[in-house]
This record gives C-alpha cells, sequence and structure tokens, in this order.
C-alpha cells in the first residue's frame, strides 16, 4: 500500500496515495522537498509520470540525477534546486506548511526565483530557489503540460 501521510488540514492519517487523491479532489498542487540527487536510480520515465500522477506540480532538491531532472521537466513537474546554504533539513518542516512559487507564468530557464514557504503557525519564509527548466525547449514543454501534451 506503500508509506503514510497526514493529510491537511483534516489532519487524518492515510495512504500516500489516498491523501494525493483528496489533494488532487481538492484542487491543491503538491511539492516535495528533497535532498542531493534526487531521483538517482530512478531515470525510468515511469518515477516522473508516477510524480505527475499524485499532482506534484514542482520539486524543490538540493541536486537532481541529470535524467530523472529531465524526465520530471518532461512530464510537466517542474525542478529546482536550494541555493547554497540552504536544504529540507534547515527549513523545520512539519508538513503543514503552504508553498507558493510566483512568476510560474514568465519563467525563463535556470531562473532564481523565490519560493514562499509559510508554516503551520503563519511564519513566513522566503526560500532563494533556482529553476532547473534548462533550455526553451524543456520550458516549451514545460509550458505545455509536458511532453506528451507538446
Amino acid at each position: 500500500e506503500g508509506g503514510y501521510t497526514i493529510h491537511y488540514p483534516s489532519k487524518e492519517e492515510m495512504s500516500i496515495y489516498d491523501a494525493a487523491m483528496e489533494y488532487k479532489k481538492e484542487g491543491v498542487p503538491l511539492v516535495i522537498f528533497a535532498g542531493v540527487e534526487y531521483g538517482n536510480g530512478s531515470s525510468r520515465d515511469w518515477a516522473a509520470k508516477g510524480t505527475n500522477l499524485l499532482g506534484v506540480r514542482a520539486v524543490i532538491a538540493q541536486s537532481f540525477e541529470r535524467i530523472h531532472r529531465s524526465n520530471l521537466v518532461g512530464m510537466g513537474v517542474i525542478p529546482f534546486v536550494f541555493e547554497d546554504g540552504t536544504s529540507w533539513a534547515s527549513l523545520n518542516l512539519k508538513g503543514d506548511e503552504l508553498v507558493e512559487i510566483d512568476g510560474l507564468d514568465a519563467i525563463k530557464p535556470r531562473q532564481k526565483m523565490t519560493a514562499k514557504v509559510t508554516y503551520g503557525d503563519g511564519t513566513l519564509k522566503n526560500v532563494p530557489i533556482i529553476c532547473r527548466i534548462d533550455t526553451l525547449d524543456e520550458l516549451d514543454y514545460f509550458k505545455n503540460g509536458g511532453i506528451l501534451q507538446y
């Protein structure tokens, strides 16, 4: 069945899949925060397809495995990397945060951006990130919802 998570705001424990489907029904896009070499060992395109099917629209990581980063873009999931000095661990995430990334309509390859993380207690943290859409072709894929829609 897979791992478990807490669905917010209901605070109900459920499988990751069930929570993802609830968020999808509610129209809530998801963000993954990750460490070094995200996607390592999963260069097959189904790893990125599964991420997309779960409703994940962005992955913010310290770094990406090269092929998986490309596959994410191809599936319409935007990869970002933290700027130096920031990591998912340094953010002290609990899972009840809201994440906003402004400027996605005018995004450019390798653009510096900000993820606004609002914690459950209302505290706001601006997290510097860099878009890892690396080429204009990849940007076209992303803007069209992925390579399959292109």
